[in-house]
């Protein structure tokens, strides 16, 4: 069943031990947006796949962040999200997993499930298997006379 959390409040989600990002909800407008960002459309086409999910997490993130926890600059002072703090925060490769795994990927789990057990078409014959024994040759046409 699927759970429709009308809220659409923004959530913390935890990245590392000791540091926590909020963000918005991931929703069809956010990933709208995400997708005609220019930097996700400045990717060459021959790019990697890999070099299109870094350049497509760091535009949603920029995006979705609102607040953190845990972050700070060289000196050790907590900083506020930016865009160039967050594209510098996904650069670091366990950050970038865990905001996939606990953000990014729960979109594309339900983009799964929805493919996963699709109901069969309608129709008399759809999802059907065929109970007939086939034929052993071609049978004739009857003759016109």
């Amino acid at each position: 069943m699927l759970t429709l959390d009308l809220t659409n409040a923004p959530r913390w989600h935890d990245l590392a031990p000791g540091v926590r990002v909020q963000l918005r909800p991931l929703t069809t407008a956010l990933m709208v947006a995400t997708r005609s960002d220019p930097a996700v459309e400045a990717v060459p086409d021959e790019a990697s796949d890999e070099e299109r999910a870094v350049a497509f997490a760091k535009a949603l993130a920029r995006r979705a962040v609102l607040a953190w926890d845990g972050i700070g600059n060289a000196e050790g002072k907590p900083i506020d999200p930016s865009p160039e703090a967050i594209d510098a925060l996904l650069d670091i490769w366990p950050i970038f997993e865990a905001f996939q795994l606990t953000y990014v990927s729960k979109g594309l789990l339900l983009e799964q499930e929805k493919n996963d057990s699709a109901l069969s078409p309608n129709g008399s014959s759809a999802g059907a298997t065929d109970i007939a024994t086939p034929a052993k040759r071609r049978a004739r046409t009857a003759r016109r006379g």
